[in-house]
């Protein structure tokens, strides 16, 4: 995971900072009744989040969960949390320059055939391990948007469109605020055996 987070860092925007989680610390917010393993996801993520927020020199608050399970960041922070087998990593800045951030991470491991269906959409091409950078890319694109919209829906809202490891997500249908067609951009990293993706939406 350090190699993902320094490469995550190289091309993340000025004003969103990256934080891992640190060994030792006591989580400030209670999961409720959940199995050990998340219980331990849940205090790593935590911690992730205030590290990231120390990084913009913010005191360490409690992050808790909401009704919708997503994370209530203290007022003035936007932010995003992300785990996987093997890494757990937040994002955070300043609600005053952002309107949303998402961050997703996965081992880059190519991802079954029949799961591609149902994250390429008619126009999107790709092998497994294609798929698999769509699901990261779809997946930051939505936390990033969630707290504008606070809408649900599936992979086929978003359509991806490539240059490179930077990408676009295109909304297919409306999602309010978001009109039909509405872009959101964004950036994928691979580094130490992980895949990851950013979209960062600018106040």
């Amino acid at each position: 995971m350090p190699d993902l987070a320094t490469a995550l860092r190289a091309v993340l925007p000025p004003g969103a900072a990256l934080g891992l989680p640190v060994a030792g610390d006591l989580p400030l917010e209670d999961p409720g009744p959940v199995v050990p393993a998340r219980r331990v996801e849940f205090a790593a993520g935590r911690s992730a989040a205030r590290a990231a927020m120390a990084a913009l020199g913010l005191p360490p608050l409690p992050i808790p969960m909401g009704a919708d399970r997503a994370p209530v960041w203290p007022g003035g922070v936007t932010g995003t949390i992300t785990h996987c087998a093997g890494a757990c990593l937040a994002l955070a800045g300043q609600a005053a320059d952002w309107h949303g951030l998402g961050l997703d991470a996965e081992p880059l491991v190519p991802l079954e055939a029949g799961l591609w269906p149902l994250i390429l959409g008619p126009d999107e091409e790709g092998d497994g391990l294609q798929a698999l950078r769509s699901f990261v890319a779809k997946e930051a694109a939505y936390k990033a948007q969630y707290p504008l919209s606070r809408m649900l829906f599936d992979f086929h809202t978003l359509r991806l469109d490539w240059r490179g490891a930077q990408f676009t997500a295109h909304f297919t249908r409306a999602v309010p605020p978001f009109a039909k067609g509405a872009q959101l951009q964004g950036r994928l990293v691979q580094a130490g055996g992980f895949v990851a993706a950013f979209v960062a939406i600018a106040a």
